[in-house]
């Protein structure tokens, strides 16, 4: 089958899709991917995958501006004719069904891998495009395969009338290597506490800035890190002049974007998600759970499909800043609560969230689309 991989952001197909595209191409399938243009576009390119550019602004509702986007979509797909299109991200899952639809595609597989800005957020700009929103993903869902990474989302949108006439499946996020995040060989004598996720409010960035001052407050030796960057893209990215205030306090070093990410885990003592609105399955607690290592997370939907308390991490109060950094604090002091979480956590990964797991749960959902 020729399959298109549909995504806003060539960076998403790279770090989240790559293991998919591959396996696609040992058992056969001809394989396309398709993003705005970006500096990962040329990367999947050299690895040999078709990668198309096709611009679509993450966060424009110009009505004109955003037909014209659709209507490249139409153009691309009219050009590659695939047998399967498989849409990530909510304009992807809108635009790119309204063109299959178009142009007669029929097999149509849309991920919803979290519900984002429009359903989740409380501004006035949120609550105004949500109701157009849900209207689209009604007309747009409609007699295709939907996948979502956890049950609470489903039954959210699930609640909104949104799925009625959909084939719905749960699919426990994007998969983590397993092979590759792997515990370190030994243990470092240093107590860092890592948080890698985009400088976005609902990240639970503040959360884990206020969490550091409490936690350093009585054991200042412990380093706090955080990789990510901000992301202009999103109205909820952290603003500069707060970034730039937390930077030159110092509890918290500010790394960036790194791409180290397998030494960053390996490194670390514990690893956290702050996250205020939830999430899908979130990748960063995935790799660090492969990595043994003892987990911190809030009670969101996304989050707690991989934390469960007491057993492979803990959970805490979303917006709580006091309850998390009681948690870390815990977990700093308590060497072998640490491992015995850590150890769970991998053997999680590899019985549920591993590469191969999701890989062959998404092929069902691709032959139950060719087959409908």
């Amino acid at each position: 089958m020729k399959i298109v991989l549909f995504a806003n952001t060539d960076w998403f197909l790279y770090n989240f899709k790559l293991s998919l595209a591959k396996a696609l191409r040992a058992r056969g399938d001809e394989v396309v991917l398709l993003s705005p243009p970006g500096e990962y576009g040329p990367r999947l390119r050299e690895m040999g995958f078709r990668w198309e550019p096709l611009p679509v602004s993450r966060s424009g509702i110009n009505p004109l501006a955003e037909l014209a986007a659709i209507r490249r979509v139409e153009a691309l797909y009219r050009d590659v004719r695939p047998d399967v299109v498989h849409h990530f991200t909510i304009k992807c899952v809108i635009y790119g069904s309204l063109a299959a639809r178009r142009v007669g595609i029929r097999r149509i597989v849309n991920s919803v891998t979290g519900l984002g800005f429009a359903l989740l957020a409380d501004t006035l700009k949120a609550r105004c495009i949500r109701p157009v929103v849900l209207a689209l993903y009604r007309l747009a869902l409609r007699n295709t395969q939907v996948v979502f990474q956890n049950a609470d989302n489903r039954d959210t949108l699930a609640a909104k009338g949104v799925l009625a006439r959909s084939k719905v499946h749960v699919i426990a996020g994007d998969g983590v290597d397993s092979a590759y995040f792997v515990p370190p060989q030994s243990e470092g004598q240093q107590l860092v506490v890592l948080m890698m996720a985009r400088l976005l409010y609902p990240k639970g960035i503040r959360e884990f800035v206020e969490a550091a001052r409490r936690v350093r407050s009585t054991m200042p030796q412990v380093r706090f890190l955080l990789a990510g960057e901000p992301d202009p893209g999103n109205p909820e990215s952290v603003d500069a002049a707060t970034l730039a205030a937390w930077k030159a306090e110092g509890v918290v070093e500010f790394l960036g974007h790194r791409s180290d990410v397998l030494a960053l885990n390996q490194t670390c003592s514990v690893a956290v998600l702050a996250s205020t609105q939830g999430e899908g399955i979130p990748r960063s607690l995935l790799e660090a759970a492969a990595c043994r290592r003892a987990l911190v997370a809030t009670n969101v939907p996304g989050c707690r499909a991989l934390v469960v308390d007491g057993q492979t991490g803990l959970l805490v109060p979303p917006c709580d800043s006091g309850a998390l950094s009681e948690a870390i604090l815990r977990l700093l002091k308590d060497a072998a609560l640490r491992a015995r979480l850590g150890l769970a956590a991998r053997e999680l990964v590899e019985q549920r969230f591993s590469d191969q797991c999701i890989t062959g749960q998404t092929f069902a959902v691709y032959d139950a689309a060719a087959n409908a």
